[in-house]
């Protein structure tokens, strides 16, 4: 009997659920998409899965590990379908939420925005005691502790954050809270911040820990639900969800931290993106992955993705490891409608999976990007996903007729052209506004295309931004699940401790690093992982002092001393200069955390797979509407396609998931992996 050797990647997006799987003992690999089914995601991965075996003939029992990442927590954020919960913090501070920050996105609005409270302030509750910022106690927890307590009982919520003022300097009061609430309601879900997100900035380190609590249950429900389903099929192998930060976690730590979990299966396309452009030999790259709903934007620079330790989702801040992405809502499934002022808009409402696109026959009535895309001869209806899917553009027809070329009065070519312009306008501005906001520079990056819905709009837009060469993965459309196909386990830790980067620092800094060395050590460890696949990564966030923002850089290993000071400062004035053109070398620079990446190797960091082209099929043409006009153009196969293979646009390249569009002025090529790469022959986009 042979031991398990298929791996498994479940990507579940707003329309498809994208497998990847790759049999370790042959090297064979394989991308599979199936519907994903909103009422109940767990269903989707267990039919996904079911066919991925039936397709490629493996048992069950071969499934080695699954990895998968979810927008459980993201959907569950966006529609605020939350369980109620408490906050306790230090007495006075329970208006931190309300009051939050005071930058404001829209300094000419006469009223800001509503702030998302997501707990009441009748559930805000002031817990007595004090923690000073330098982690002494200035005041002890007391008696009235207990009528806290008994408040949050009566007040019949479900979760209960822990937040105190300076929680993230010694912990004790936090944890006696905790204590006593647990023993009070055994089945309430606690969060305290020392756990989450233990650094300073009250505000954020609140609103973080306040959606980990409530999240909680949530994630809680669907673990539990998963496993149900697989255990019901048989399906004993490792599972592991997927984190922000783009690394693995075991399903019991993610019940415990779900906050981390916030951007799962975006985060590895960044990750393939950044192994892809390595291979390739690219080091500035746009990854841009378009999908049913959304358009996700990362920026690879010098080689390397950024890794923020803040971001936002909703209007919420979150403070936790994150890979830095831009997302507007932009997909196949947006929806393009004319607005009360007479003016053509495309999204961000999307049709999703249900009902889809009128096209998919599943009750939609407006028209979307994928039903223009079809009208325009961009698509083939009888050749969707393989031919196991045919398309309606009849009913494509009539519902861009009827919402937006006659309020237009529009023939229905003119309206369908313009539905993409306005979005292919969209989707550059979106990663104008990713360069733009670090001083980088769109021509000196290559686009690098992935989705389901992206290879159909890449040149456009890359033409729009004056971009010359755009890449196509292999399987662009479950590229995100070939990312999380190779993840790693990851956990973070973090201290923070302001300092001076100076000698006098050195031995708190070596404390810091070897608390949070040990911390690492022992996460590992609860996940069984030997010593020989393990890394410890330090990095630290550096500012000027009286700045209040901190820029983050690597910390050299060993034990610190005054080179690796010097170091640091050169790291964090590079890096200053680079994002804001200048640096200060007379001015004091201060570490204020300390943070450690603890990686856990689930991969081996095989090659990429030699492509086998299948043999040549006949060539095609099909009338497509491109570069303003009808033309009938070249439809080619891209598994009929050999390395070295050279296409002229325009041109559309077919796969069973996807489809290409090479407009005109662009020459495509196929690398010996299988992977395109386009550039524009004129040598700058028009």
């Amino acid at each position: 009997m042979t031991s398990p050797h298929i791996r498994i990647a479940v990507d579940i997006g707003g329309t498809f659920t994208d497998l990847e799987v790759t049999d370790t003992a042959s090297g064979a690999a394989h991308s599979l998409k199936s519907p994903t089914t909103p009422d109940d995601p767990a269903r989707g991965l267990n039919t996904a899965i079911l066919l991925a075996a039936e397709t490629h003939g493996f048992a069950l029992s071969d499934i080695a590990l699954i990895l998968h990442g979810t927008t459980i927590a993201t959907n569950a954020v966006l529609t605020r379908n939350l369980p109620s919960g408490a906050l306790i913090t230090t007495a006075g501070f329970e208006d931190v939420l309300e009051i939050g920050r005071h930058a404001r996105t829209d300094i000419y609005a006469l009223k800001g925005p509503d702030r998302a409270l997501l707990i009441p302030r009748r559930h805000r509750f002031g817990a007595p005691g004090r923690i000073g910022a330098n982690g002494e106690e200035v005041r002890p927890l007391d008696d009235t502790l207990e009528v806290v307590i008994e408040q949050v009982a009566a007040s019949g919520v479900a979760a209960c954050a822990i937040c105190l003022i300076n929680g993230f300097a010694n912990p004790a009061h936090e944890i006696a809270i905790r204590d006593r609430l647990a023993k009070r309601c055994p089945d309430m879900a606690i969060s305290c911040s020392h756990e989450v997100s233990p650094e300073i900035r009250e505000f954020e380190r609140t609103a973080t820990t306040v959606l980990n609590a409530l999240l909680m249950p949530v994630i809680a429900r669907y673990v539990t639900k998963l496993r149900h389903r697989l255990s019901e099929t048989g399906i004993t192998a490792p599972l592991y969800l997927i984190q922000s930060n783009g690394g693995a976690i075991a399903l019991e730590a993610a019940v415990q931290a779900p906050v981390k979990l916030l951007l799962s299966g975006p985060s590895g396309g960044v990750l393939a993106a950044e192994r892809l452009a390595g291979q390739l030999g690219l080091p500035n790259v746009v990854g841009v992955d378009m999908g049913g709903t959304s358009y996700d934007v990362a920026i690879i620079a010098d080689g390397v993705r950024t890794v923020v330790t803040q971001g936002e989702i909703d209007g919420l801040p979150v403070r936790v490891p994150m890979v830095e992405m831009h997302t507007i809502g932009a997909g196949g499934g947006s929806i393009a409608f004319v607005d009360p002022s007479g003016r053509l808009q495309v999204g961000p409402r999307s049709a999703g999976a249900v009902p889809g696109p009128v096209c998919y026959g599943r009750g939609g009535t407006e028209p979307t990007v994928t039903d223009v895309n079809l009208i325009l001869g961009r698509l083939d209806a009888a050749a969707f996903l393989g031919g196991t899917f045919a398309l309606n553009l009849n009913a494509a027809r009539v519902a861009l007729d009827k919402n937006v070329a006659r309020p237009l009065s529009l023939e229905k070519d003119r309206a369908a052209s313009g539905i993409l312009e306005v979005v292919n306008a969209k989707l550059a501005a979106s990663i104008k506004f990713s360069l733009f906001a670090r001083g980088l520079d769109p021509r000196d990056f290559a686009l690098m295309s992935f989705g389901g819905a992206g290879g159909l709009h890449a040149c456009e837009v890359a033409g729009e931004l004056g971009i010359t060469t755009v890449v196509f993965p292999r399987d662009p459309s479950t590229f995100s699940a070939h990312g999380i196909l190779q993840s790693d386990i990851l956990h973070d830790a973090s201290r923070t401790e302001i300092l001076p980067l100076t000698g006098e620092s050195l031995p708190a800094l070596n404390a810091m690093a070897d608390d949070l060395r040990a911390r690492g050590a022992a996460l590992l460890d609860a996940d069984a992982m030997p010593d020989d696949r393990r890394t410890l990564t330090l990095t630290a966030d550096l500012r000027y002092r009286g700045q209040a923002f901190e820029l983050m850089v690597l910390v050299p290993d060993g034990v610190a001393d005054e080179a690796t000071l010097i170091t640091l400062r050169e790291r964090f004035e590079a890096l200053h200069r680079q994002r804001f053109s200048f640096d200060d070398p007379k001015e004091a620079v201060e570490l204020i955390t300390l943070r450690l990446v603890a990686t856990g190797h689930l991969n081996d960091g095989a090659a990429p797979l030699a492509f086998a082209a299948r043999p040549a099929r006949p060539r095609q043409t099909r009338a497509v509407h491109v570069d303003g006009k009808w033309q009938d153009i070249p439809v080619l196969q891209q598994d009929s396609l050999t390395p070295g293979s050279e296409i002229t646009g325009p041109a559309v390249i077919e796969q069973v998931y996807t489809t290409m569009l090479l407009t005109g002025g662009w020459t495509l090529t196929v690398t010996p992996t299988g992977d395109l790469i386009a550039r524009h022959t004129a040598g700058k986009s028009q």
